[in-house]
């Protein structure tokens, strides 16, 4: 019997699906994205515009999409994956050649209503071609070596192409992504152990290129490495994003200054306050406590995830759903990490609580396909 056939008589359909959907994630993602509605709505100063209201009908249409992609088959899902990964590198073709520059980087695609991030698409569909490799490869075969290089080249190609816009967070995102998705698919442990020993390698040699006509990283990305390491050196220059950052995130002490009242954002001491840095305006105005509750909401989406990949027989679902759980915790613990001064300002935003429009519409598309895995995987013969 083929993989359709018996898909079609172990999974619900029609209107029934309805009551396979994880309601308890949806609930989730409803919670994390209010937060970000009233921190950007306190970062305004009490006003709906210009950030929360926009933020609420993103996610609106957001919520819609990902109920659109999940009573979608997960199978067909699986038959497209390759499609949607070469629409998201032509996509980061288009940007290299045509893009809108902003901030220094060239990342954009206008399309008029809104800005298109292709490297935000190209973090799902990367996951979901991933899988869909694994899925179709024989098991015993994921650690042979031409087979272990396919995927890394399926990985490393559009990296260098968002690298280049210059991106440095998305990029880390989308190898560490990758990577998650050939552990949970059986790669061996040497390989990954080989990789370890290559980055530190790499690190090296990102040091050592520095003021050399070969220098791998950009001007603005070393000083935030130098401020990453030492921001006390230059306070008021290349280290006051983080310095302010931890102002912020100290003044709050255990339960915060109360809504509305952070000085740090109101003031505009608070760099990027309705983007990467959002959540240290939450820290200041409700304190150890809200941060940690934010955490607690993020850390049940995971196991919510991670719990729905266990019970699915369909190796792709599986898959896909790690995939997607995994690069969601990448964004928090990074951007929670790069406020906090724990890692270097890459440019990464907090999931469904920063400002954006790409970043939310995509990641509720992700949590679409996880619903799918979770809706149409097998359950036994009726």
């Amino acid at each position: 019997m083929s993989y359709l056939e018996h898909n079609l008589k172990t999974v619900p359909t029609g209107l029934s699906k309805v009551l396979y959907v994880n309601w308890a994630l949806v609930v989730l993602l409803a919670a994390v994205s209010s937060v970000g509605f009233v921190m950007l709505y306190s970062n305004a100063g009490g006003s709906l515009t210009p950030w929360a209201e926009p933020q609420m009908k993103r996610f609106g249409m957001g919520l819609a999409l990902m109920f659109i992609v999940a009573f979608v088959p997960i199978w067909f899902w699986r038959n497209v994956a390759g499609i949607g990964y070469l629409v998201a590198f032509v996509l980061l073709l288009v940007v290299e050649f045509f893009g809108d520059i902003g901030m220094g980087a060239q990342r954009w695609i206008d399309l008029g209503f809104m800005r298109l991030q292709p490297s935000e698409l190209m973090k799902i569909t990367l996951v979901m071609f991933l899988a869909a490799y694994y899925d179709w490869l024989d098991i015993g075969k994921v650690s042979r070596p031409l087979y272990v290089a396919i995927p890394v080249a399926i990985i490393l190609v559009p990296t260098a192409l968002v690298l280049k816009q210059p991106d440095l967070g998305t990029s880390i995102l989308m190898l560490t992504g990758g990577a998650m998705v050939m552990f949970a698919a059986g790669v061996s442990l040497w390989y990954f152990g080989a990789v370890t020993a290559m980055a530190a390698g790499l690190v090296g040699a990102v040091f050592a290129s520095r003021g050399t006509s070969w220098q791998l990283l950009k001007d603005y990305q070393f000083r935030r490495i130098d401020t990453f390491l030492d921001p006390s050196t230059d306070p008021l220059g290349a280290g006051y994003h983080i310095t302010q950052s931890k102002i912020a995130l100290g003044s709050g002490g255990w339960t915060g200054r109360g809504f509305m009242q952070s000085t740090q954002s109101r003031l505009n001491f608070l760099p990027e306050k309705h983007t990467d840095f959002i959540f240290t305006t939450l820290a200041e105005e409700f304190g150890f406590l809200g941060g940690v509750s934010l955490l607690a909401l993020y850390a049940l989406i995971i196991v919510f995830c991670l719990v729905s990949a266990a019970r699915n027989p369909d190796r792709f679902g599986a898959l896909v759903t790690v995939g997607i759980a995994g690069t969601f915790f990448l964004f928090f613990a990074v951007n929670m990490s790069m406020v906090m001064g724990l890692a270097p300002v890459v440019g990464v935003p907090l999931p469904l609580v920063s400002y954006g429009g790409s970043a939310m519409l995509v990641l509720m598309v992700a949590f679409g396909l996880v619903q799918s895995a979770h809706i149409h995987r097998p359950r036994g013969r009726k």
